[in-house]
């Protein structure tokens, strides 16, 4: 009887699976990022030579403007105040074109309504840049 080199086709199925067209793909992936990502950071750095203007700014937007929260007051920019000066204050910062980050300090010992009063005013006028500062528990 001759004999019959053919494998039988099972009914299970397949458990393996072939990786080496997806290991491939991720190698050249890898490759191509690592040859695009210092064209890209070179792209992002381009050397401009400013011209210079004859006339500085008078008036510079500053960057934050630091608000302490006292029992006796406010502090802006180490200037003490009561809350009509700050209410001032708020009005004449609001105008600005780029209104600065208000970074706000109370002291441990203050009364919240006063923390709070001053965030009503913020939301009175519009100035939405607010960073709360803290210290660390160290």
């Amino acid at each position: 009887m001759p004999r019959s080199f053919h494998r039988k086709r099972s009914l299970e199925a397949n458990s393996e699976l072939n990786v080496t067209a997806l290991i491939d793909l991720g190698f050249a992936l890898l490759i191509i990022f690592m040859i695009s990502t210092p064209l890209i950071e070179k792209e992002q750095v381009l050397e401009v030579d400013l011209p210079v203007s004859s006339q500085s700014e008078e008036k510079s937007v500053p960057k934050s403007v630091d608000i302490t929260v006292l029992s006796n007051g406010y502090r802006v920019d180490g200037n003490l105040m009561g809350e009509p000066e700050l209410e001032d204050e708020l009005a004449r910062i609001s105008m600005m074109s780029d209104a600065p980050v208000i970074s706000i300090k109370a002291d441990a010992d203050t009364r919240y309504q006063n923390v709070v009063r001053l965030m009503d005013l913020l939301k009175e006028y519009k100035l939405s840049k607010i960073n709360l500062d803290t210290k660390s528990a160290d």
